[in-house]
């Protein structure tokens, strides 16, 4: 369950690797990328709120980021950057595989949006600054976390938003997103490595070394009735806004 592979400082090349090869698959649903087809919605959901109270614009609008700039960092094949576009964005796609740019950029093409893909370090791209910084399952493939985050918190606009979702590191997203979903095949093998994962505590710890604040956490949690869906359960993953400190 990724959108991530950020090569150089935080690039870990066998990463950027893996999900290359998966970049043809990636618009399937039900394909190896599957579970984001799944998780996506949820997300969108969260952001979509977290746009309208960070720049208390109009909930009823089909363009709420319409004059504003996005970027999507470890994009994969721009399963975020789309809806993104539709809210009204100029978004830009980053991702450690040229691979998943490249099918990033025909998908959108073919949907008639204007979305700039980069394949690359993002601290090497020299692309400015956003108004809106996603980082969606990205963190935890990462060499060196704390680089990472410096190089988002660089591209974030002084009153930007920036959104990350990650798993976090318990027993039970170790026999959820790794022992279950990877051996069940919901998940390519590989995938996730769960001691890499991060802890809502030490995420807000390394965005604050970076200089950013956390203003609000909410878990991704799964149930039978309601699948994966926003919660106060932040045991399998969480999501969370920040802007700068």
């Amino acid at each position: 369950m990724t959108d991530a592979t950020v090569t150089s400082a935080t690039i870990r090349p066998e990463e950027a690797k893996h999900f290359g090869k998966l970049a043809r698959e990636w618009w399937d649903p039900k394909g190896s990328s599957a579970m984001l087809h799944k998780l996506n919605p949820v997300r969108l959901g969260f952001i979509r709120e977290a746009i309208d109270m960070h720049w208390a614009g109009d909930v009823e609008s089909i363009k709420p980021l319409a004059g504003k700039s996005a970027l999507d960092v470890g994009c994969g094949a721009g399963l975020l950057c789309e809806p993104l576009a539709r809210m009204g964005a100029e978004v830009t796609g980053v991702d450690a595989a040229p691979e998943n740019t490249q099918v990033a950029a025909l998908h959108a093409e073919g949907a008639g949006l204007d979305i700039r893909y980069v394949p690359g370090e993002l601290g090497s791209l020299g692309l400015g600054k956003f108004d809106l910084v996603t980082c969606m399952e990205v963190i935890e493939h990462v060499a060196d976390k704390a680089a990472f985050l410096a190089q988002l918190a660089a591209h974030l606009a002084p009153d930007g938003l920036m959104v990350l979702s990650t798993p976090n590191r318990t027993l039970i997203s170790k026999a959820f997103l790794v022992e279950g979903a990877e051996a069940l095949g919901a998940v390519p093998k590989g995938t996730h490595h769960w001691e890499d994962f991060v802890t809502p505590e030490e995420l807000e710890d390394l965005l604050g070394v970076a200089c950013l604040k956390v203003t609000r956490t909410k878990g991704i949690a799964f149930s039978p009735l309601k699948g994966l869906h926003v919660s106060d359960d932040r045991s399998l993953n969480y999501i969370l806004t920040a802007r700068s400190a």
